[in-house]
């Protein structure tokens, strides 16, 4: 008969004994998945801060500098980069031109903002419809111009413009005039990014409950009220931030005249605030101005995401 003494310790239990490397690798597995995301996540933190903040800091800095031409013996010498503080900011908005840029950009963002994101709902809900057909070739169309790079896109659209190949009434419209250019850039602007704006939308009231739908078809409603009353004001935030980002977009307004002015008259080199901000930089090589009208651009893109999500935030609320 065996003693107590001669039974193994609790401690030495083979169970208790394999029980704690499982717990040790656990919590060593619990480390290396901490690790993980951020090895993964950190090479596009990196990027942004090299190519993106680094280069925003930079150009804060330069918009309160500029060069000054030394005093030599015979009345030259060495341009040397001093401290002016707001002077910069002070000439450009104290400048006509400037100004004049930015009502070129709301008057093209007051047309395109709206027509951007009531494309994108109708044919996000459009889609959705019971009685769609060929949902797929139709959401690869709308989509695809978005895949186009806008300079690539603004060419297209600039030779169906011009009058002498332009399929679309050439003759009798004059989409390079002085007021036709505003609706020949809002149009290719729009055209680029309704598909990306209309996916977003498109994935929203696909993950909406289909019971509320079935509900409101049994009550009677039809498709158009189902797609008004229902679908719509659950889409509200979607709809939101697809405001958001047109309103971004409108505010960084680059490429589209750039690549068009070749053909247009009515288009200058500071036609929109960006224009102007590289004209500054890179034609008329005073690059502390153009820093100055860039990081006034930041404060109004930041004021405008601020004040349309707010809106958003109350729409939202009131739903």
């Amino acid at each position: 008969m065996s003693s107590r003494a001669d039974e193994p310790a609790a401690g030495s239990h083979p169970a208790a004994a394999r029980s704690a490397p499982h717990g040790v690798r656990g919590a060593r597995n619990g480390r290396h998945g901490g690790l993980l995301p951020a090895a993964l996540v950190s090479p596009a933190i990196i990027l942004l801060l090299l190519f993106t903040v680094a280069p925003a800091i930079y150009a804060v800095f330069l918009s309160f500098r500029r060069l000054q031409v030394g005093r030599g013996l015979l009345g030259g010498g060495k341009p040397t980069e001093v401290w002016t503080g707001f002077s910069n900011y002070t000439a450009a908005l104290t400048d006509g031109e400037f100004w004049a840029s930015l009502g070129r950009m709301l008057l093209i963002g007051a047309f395109g903002v709206p027509m951007t994101v009531v494309l994108a709902t109708v044919f996000a809900l459009c889609l959705d419809a019971k009685r769609a057909r060929l949902t797929g070739f139709a959401r690869l169309a709308i989509f695809l111009p978005y895949a186009v790079p806008g300079v690539v896109a603004s060419l297209l659209w600039g030779f169906l413009y011009l009058p002498a190949t332009s399929p679309i009434g050439g003759g009798t419209f004059d989409y390079f005039g002085s007021r036709g250019i505003f609706f020949s850039v809002a149009n290719v602007a729009v055209w680029g990014v309704v598909g990306f704006n209309m996916v977003i939308l498109y994935t929203t009231v696909r993950s909406l409950p289909r019971e509320l739908f079935e509900a409101a078809e049994l009550d009677g409603a039809s498709e158009f009220q189902i797609a008004v009353r229902v679908k719509l004001p659950l889409m509200a935030p979607a709809v939101a931030m697809v405001a958001l980002f047109s309103v971004i977009g409108a505010l960084q307004l680059f490429n589209e005249p750039t690549t068009l002015k070749p053909l247009a008259n009515a288009i200058s080199s500071t036609w929109v605030p960006l224009m102007r901000a590289y004209t500054d930089a890179f034609v008329d090589n005073s690059i502390y101005e153009g820093a100055a009208t860039s990081f006034l651009l930041i404060v109004m893109t930041v004021a405008a995401t601020v004040v349309v999500s707010a809106i958003g935030r109350r729409i939202g609320r009131a739903r």
